[in-house]
């Protein structure tokens, strides 16, 4: 099989069979096409490819200036492309089995504790036709570690009360089940009947759960806003946003001892390797509590 046949082969199957985006789709097409520039340049097919073959290609996209991250990134869809080459038994050894991937310098998230989340809820009026809106969103945020377009996006159908998951659509329109908190179905009850209050401008917004006073489909902006101005209330001076609460609610599994593959599947991550920072960040945080209680390390 040559170059041309199979990256087109693997880009229809991530593209079909994986549901991927058009834009990730474009992304690891990119990457699996330096691949093929280098491969063709050393008259080798991408059966033939040994590990020190990958090896060099990395060094060569190394030399050309390209930082780090990208060639992680790169390294990341070449893995992806011999995975595909070993499921239809076009090779039987992955050549990129044993090639060890860039060093690159965590930045880990910021995260929120339960009483910092706590005290955030605290500063929402009640009195207002959204405070239990409002309180419903951090809730279900908190409890689902949900992308905030997967929130925004949240039906009233999607809701299974008696069996404690909600229904989330993630990225590639891929469905997964979460957990959802008893605390979080209560609060969503609360704000049910000042949600049926509302009639929604937009038929596409008849069935979804969060939305403004006006009836429209809250926005990206319209959370991120949300909670910005609800932490400055309690006085909070992280840098937070809606995916903050995302990884709190990841970073207080891992610290649970929640296995990482269930995390995994809650979060709708891709590859575990997205999901283990939170077991570095898990690390900081017991870290940085040692150092806040005994700074001079006596105990």
């Amino acid at each position: 099989m040559g170059w041309s046949a199979a990256i087109t082969d693997y880009i229809n199957f991530i593209r079909i069979e994986k549901s991927l985006s058009d834009n990730s789709v474009a992304a690891y097409k990119r990457d699996v096409n330096k691949l093929m520039e280098y491969g063709e340049s050393i008259g080798v097919e991408p059966e033939s490819m040994t590990t020190q073959n990958i090896r060099d290609f990395l060094e060569s996209i190394s030399n050309s200036g390209l930082n780090k991250r990208s060639q992680a990134r790169i390294l990341s869809g070449v893995r992806g492309f011999y995975k595909y080459l070993m499921l239809e038994e076009v090779i039987d050894d992955d050549p990129t089995h044993l090639v060890e991937g860039p060093k690159i310098g965590r930045n880990l998230p910021e995260v929120l504790s339960s009483e910092e989340i706590d005290q955030m809820q605290a500063e929402i009026d009640l009195s207002k036709p959204d405070g239990h809106r409002n309180k419903a969103m951090l809730e279900t945020l908190y409890s689902c570690g949900l992308r905030v377009s997967e929130l925004i996006n949240l039906k009233l159908t999607d809701i299974y009360r008696e069996e404690g998951f909600i229904k989330v659509i993630g990225k590639g329109d891929k469905e997964r089940l979460v957990p959802i908190s008893a605390r979080a179905i209560k609060e969503i009850d609360l704000y049910i009947p000042f949600r049926h209050k509302l009639k929604a401008i937009d038929k596409s917004a008849e069935n979804i759960i969060f939305l403004s006073r006006r009836g429209q489909k809250l926005t990206r902006e319209m959370v991120f806003n949300i909670i910005k101005k609800l932490a400055a209330k309690a006085g909070i001076q992280k840098n937070i946003s809606p995916h903050t609460f995302r990884h709190s609610f990841a970073t207080d599994l891992v610290s649970g001892g929640a296995d990482l593959r269930a995390v995994q599947e809650m979060l709708g991550h891709e590859s575990i390797l997205t999901t283990e920072i939170y077991t570095h960040l898990d690390k900081k945080m017991l870290e940085d509590t040692i150092l806040r209680l005994d700074p001079e390390g006596k105990s």
